[in-house]
């Protein structure tokens, strides 16, 4: 009786092969091993043939990465960051990025939802006189029509991972800082201050510290300082219920989001972004923090 049932069960299985609705499993880990967004169309090239295999790309990688490892080495011997070690421990205020020239502006990287199937537009370009950053564009909420994306809208502006010398990772150290500076010029919109960190396990890493930054419109500056203590965990939009403050010894990127559900034109100028130390802010974390046994 079981041979019997085991025979259409087979059939249809070799059918299903044949017309190539069922792919063996190795193919399908090799060749679509990445995660794919919906709308985005299926790659069949393998890996290997997107590599470019180049004696001059070779040759200006070794001289680029040697470069870094001799400046990281003659670094230590100065200070951290290359700085004396005096400089460093009495510094109260560092510009981390400031925008003054075409240079300034390949430390980062502009998204939006059009790499999903979406309609928001996105530009960064240089201010007048070149001397902030202007990021620009137009929102849109309608959602791809691929059956599957429910919402949309959003554009951000965030940095590119530091990399040291054989494209290892290089993080910010702020520990010695309570506080981030901001002098902006916005359109009146709301947007979210976005600080990604380094984490332990590879399903952390979407996690991302969040927090906001309301902008007055109109032609003037605003001077904006946030506490990194109000920063909150974040994982794909979602606030956690466990958690935990920054380590600030291991900053990776920061960027702007804006996804307020309003469609239409938006800007945002930049002239600089740094950190501080407040000693009037005491602060540690400003949210509860999870315990398990919590103490009576």
């Amino acid at each position: 009786m079981s041979s019997v049932l085991r025979l259409p069960s087979m059939r249809l299985l070799r059918r299903l092969q044949h017309q190539h609705l069922l792919r063996p499993v190795l193919s399908r880990s090799v060749t679509r091993g990445e995660y794919r967004r919906p709308g985005k169309p299926i790659e069949d090239k393998p890996p290997w043939q997107k590599i470019n295999f180049s004696f001059s790309k070779g040759l200006d990688g070794i001289v680029k990465h040697m470069t870094l490892l001799k400046r990281e080495f003659f670094d230590r011997w100065v200070g951290p960051q290359g700085k004396p070690l005096s400089e460093h421990l009495l510094e109260q205020n560092q510009v981390v990025w400031e925008f003054r020239g075409p240079e300034s502006l390949e430390q980062w990287v502009v998204s939006s939802d059009r790499e999903i199937g979406g309609q928001s537009e996105v530009d960064l370009k240089l201010g007048r006189n070149n001397n902030t950053c202007f990021l620009s564009g137009s929102l849109r909420t309608t959602p791809p029509k691929d059956g599957e994306t429910r919402y949309s809208g959003y554009c951000s502006m965030r940095t590119k991972q530091l990399l040291a010398s054989f494209d290892r990772k290089k993080h910010y150290d702020w520990s010695g800082f309570n506080t981030l500076n901001l002098r902006v010029r916005g359109d009146g919109r709301p947007w979210v201050i976005i600080i990604g960190t380094e984490t332990y396990f590879s399903h952390q890493k979407d996690d991302i510290y969040s927090y906001f930054l309301y902008t007055r419109g109109g032609p003037y500056w605003q001077e904006v300082k946030i506490p990194f203590s109000k920063f909150f965990l974040t994982h794909r939009g979602r606030v956690q219920d466990d958690q935990h403050p920054l380590w600030m010894d291991k900053i990776n990127t920061i960027g702007f989001t804006l996804g307020d559900k309003v469609d239409g034109p938006f800007q945002l100028e930049i002239d600089y972004i740094g950190v501080s130390k407040d000693y009037a802010h005491t602060e540690e974390f400003a949210y509860e923090l999870y315990k398990r046994n919590p103490e009576v």
